[in-house]
């Protein structure tokens, strides 16, 4: 009787101990399939004067998302950013993304950065309003960046400031690039071609 009701007891709690594995893995597989259904270019954001904008006004031209930091030792890459923008402009949509998530290293709000990006490295791409990446909070946009299940494509990391994300004109996943990689690389520019 007495091994009986170890049996039971020990039953029991590898039923108690497998029940939480199989919970989160129904609690993520039920929005992923409901969240799959999001498009690119269904997504929207907010510029950094305020305005609501749709990804839907990039239809047919590439678009690459970095997420920007005004304080951070990849920041002179806003001058390449420019430069892409500038040189490739007719092709592809450079949108960046301010946040503060990685080092601090965005403290400022959206005047004082879209006056920091102006000054110092003549930006005229379009900047979006500040965003968090990390956490539950994460803005929607790096949502779909960041995710298989939403971009159909890859889960991707962004671990530091200016990792840059590429998405071609059918609003599809392309790449995602480290900070290390200038917004001028080949891997990048090739696609323009």
């Amino acid at each position: 009787m007495v091994f009986k009701t170890f049996l039971m007891a020990s039953i029991g709690a590898t039923l108690a101990c497998a029940a939480p594995d199989k919970e989160p893995q129904n609690a993520l597989s039920e929005p992923q399939n409901a969240l799959s259904d999001q498009r690119f270019h269904d997504l929207t954001f907010v510029d950094i004067h305020g305005k609501s904008r749709s990804m839907s006004e990039f239809k047919g031209r590439y678009v690459l998302v970095v997420n920007t930091a005004s304080e951070c030792g990849y920041t002179p890459q806003y001058k390449e950013l420019q430069a892409l923008h500038q040189q490739w402009g007719s092709k592809i949509t450079i949108l960046g993304f301010p946040c503060n998530d990685f080092g601090g290293q965005e403290p400022g709000d959206e005047k004082s950065i879209a006056g920091f990006c102006a000054k110092n490295f003549g930006v005229e791409f379009l900047m979006a309003s500040k965003v968090q990446i990390k956490g539950d909070k994460r803005h929607p946009v790096y949502q779909w960046l960041m995710s298989k299940s939403l971009n159909g494509i890859s889960n991707a990391e962004v671990r530091w400031n200016f990792t840059k994300f590429l998405v071609n004109g059918e609003g599809q996943w392309v790449a995602s690039y480290p900070s290390s990689v200038s917004p001028l690389d080949p891997q990048i520019t090739k696609q323009l071609r």
